[in-house]
């Protein structure tokens, strides 16, 4: 069996690694076309050399094509995965630390909250572009599996501006899965579960052992574990509060809505700094920063280490869902995808996650119907963020964007609208490269302009650029 395989972003050496070894371990995938596209050519050699030295050592006669040029890239390509961080860690760090100056707190800033609506900006125009190259140049009917962050956005914008069929991917679901099962003392293959919700903000509404309904047991596990009491103590209160355990991480989750890191001095009451994943004040953007140069620092040794052996895969979606669609072995998983219905008391036009069904006759979303009042009251303020920043982002749309930064909870419960137009039009210009749409209608400039005559005329809002946050890291 072979088709063509297109990594977007492919210099991304832990997704892109791991990924591929998923889709080898596949025995009948031991021929399939492999291209990598990255626009960093530094990186995207490093990942090839390290991808293709698996690959030999496991005896497979595949040789990755790797290039530069993304058309060149998707030529026939049946499959995209895309895995590009859009700006880079350039970009990454005025997501964090332009919101930080004025307050914002983000421990990510890549999914909601100030940092993930401008890094959806950037993400939305460049997958518009991807789709309109793969419309032109890859297999009729492709489709594209976007890891990118702002998942929802991104996603909601390639299946209803780009024209192409995409599914969002995620792994939080399966990794709070396995949170929940070591909680409860139950082995992980034993607790099942549905998922129901938004991307970041999807809860476990079914959890069951062996036909006995665990649900309401969660919260006494996770009060009465050591370390998760102290680590997931935002997750825990969410949990009381709403009744459902929820995906994302301590630290993630806390930046997607109003009450836990809207004033300093309380910060730390929901965070334990043992990880960055627990709250740490820009901690996502550090690690990320420090695997860049690790990456650069020790790519030789890895070159020296025993190349990794295909057989066993990861959690990730992407290799079972391609497997189904190929071979029609039945994968069920949760998936990104428009809601269309899916989810009853949820916007039909939103990106809902949910449980799918890949096999040989494509991808099944079963109707699931309506979510717990509370759940889809906080998922339907996150969508409006959503829907707003997309709209922003294909039009180029300065009050769009304004109003997506006022819905935002966390923005919204720190900022006044004042600042918050400040706030828009500082890093819109901080994104500049990244948004075509936007120079070419004039609303960089006209920032730029605003920003200008505020500081001559003295109505700029003080920002406090070194500020660091309530819980930085603090390396000992």
């Amino acid at each position: 069996m072979s088709f063509r395989i297109t990594f977007i972003g492919a210099g991304s050496l832990t997704f892109t690694r791991t990924l591929l070894a998923d889709l080898l371990a596949v025995p009948e995938f031991s021929d399939i076309d492999v291209v990598f596209h990255d626009i960093d050519e530094r990186n995207l050699d490093m990942v090839t050399q390290v991808c293709q030295r698996d690959i030999d050592a496991n005896g497979l006669n595949i040789k990755i094509k790797s290039t530069l040029d993304r058309k060149e890239s998707l030529v026939g390509a049946k499959y995209v995965i895309n895995t590009a961080r859009i700006g880079g860690l350039e970009a990454f760090e005025q997501d964090v630390m332009i919101p930080m100056a004025y307050g914002i707190d983000q421990c990510v800033g890549d999914t909601l909250c100030a940092g993930g609506i401008m890094y959806g900006q950037r993400g939305i125009s460049a997958i518009l572009e991807f789709c309109e190259d793969i419309k032109k140049y890859a297999a009729p009917g492709a489709i594209m599996l976007n890891y990118g962050n702002p998942n929802a956005m991104v996603t909601w914008a390639a299946n209803k501006y780009g024209g192409v069929y995409t599914l969002g991917l995620c792994h939080g679901v399966q990794g709070g899965h396995a949170q929940i099962a070591s909680a409860l003392g139950i082995p992980a293959n034993e607790l099942d579960y549905s998922c129901v919700g938004i991307n970041h903000q999807t809860w476990y509404v079914k959890l069951s052992h062996k036909g006995e309904d665990m649900t309401g047991k969660v919260l006494e596990a996770y009060e009465k574990n050591e370390n998760l009491s102290q680590t997931e103590k935002v997750r825990i209160d969410m949990l009381k509060q709403f009744g459902y355990y929820s995906t994302e991480s301590n630290g993630h989750l806390s930046e997607y809505v109003a009450w836990y890191r809207k004033r300093p001095d309380e910060i730390k009451d929901w965070i334990k700094l043992g990880s960055w994943i627990d709250g740490e004040s820009g901690g996502y953007y550090r690690v990320c920063h420090e695997n860049r140069e690790w990456f650069i620092e020790e790519f030789p040794k890895l070159l020296e280490e025993e190349p990794r052996k295909y057989g066993s895969r990861s959690s990730e979606h992407g290799s079972f869902i391609i497997e189904g669609l190929e071979l029609g072995h039945c994968y069920r998983g949760h998936f990104n995808v428009m809601n269309n219905g899916t989810i009853t008391n949820l916007p039909d036009e939103c990106i809902v996650e949910v449980p799918c069904y890949a096999d040989i006759n494509g991808i099944s979303v079963p109707k699931y119907g309506d979510l717990p009042l509370g759940c889809a009251a906080v998922c339907s303020q996150s969508i409006w963020v959503q829907r707003l920043a997309v709209e922003a982002a294909v039009s180029a749309d300065i009050k769009l964007l304004r109003q997506a930064l006022m819905m935002d909870p966390l923005t919204g419960a720190v900022l006044n609208t004042a600042e918050i137009n400040q706030l828009a039009d500082e890093m819109l210009i901080s994104c500049e490269e990244w948004l075509p749409l936007w120079v070419k209608n004039g609303e960089m400039a006209r920032a730029k302009q605003r920003i200008a005559d505020a500081k001559a005329n003295g109505t700029y809002i003080p920002t406090n650029m070194g500020y660091k946050g309530a819980c930085p890291f603090i390396k000992e």
